[in-house]
């Protein structure tokens, strides 16, 4: 774990290896995770058996900043989202599994979880 952290990252740091040890994503259904910060939020769709990243976006990526810009911490979740969404389609993935990573499913979590599953991602 990490050092210097405070009681509520170590918390969720133990949510997060809880939920990874009855979680994994395989070549059929990989794994979406997410993660956020206090300024951004990141996004990947993960094939744990080969141990790669098959998409990644967050609002740092060159596609987040090429599209209208968004106003606000929760739409641009939504904006990451569609993204995602759209980049999986791209390369055929269409049933992912939500990993959370112990963030509480509220918020922007939720909202970028809601905005993929109307870009058509299924989980």
């Amino acid at each position: 774990m990490a050092s210097k952290t405070n009681w509520r990252e170590l918390s969720r740091l133990k949510r997060k290896k809880r939920i990874r040890r009855k979680l994994s994503g395989s070549p059929e259904r990989p794994r979406l995770t997410v993660f956020r910060s206090d300024k951004h939020i990141y996004a990947q769709i993960i094939d744990d058996t080969a141990g790669a990243t098959l998409v990644a976006v967050s609002t740092l990526s060159a596609e987040y900043r090429q599209s209208d810009p968004t106003k606000g911490k929760l739409n641009a979740a939504k904006r990451v989202g569609e993204i995602i969404a759209q980049k999986a389609q791209s390369q055929g993935i269409t049933k992912v599994v939500f990993d959370r990573s112990g963030y509480i499913y509220h918020g922007r979590v939720q909202a970028l979880a809601d905005a993929a599953r109307q870009a058509g991602l299924d989980f």
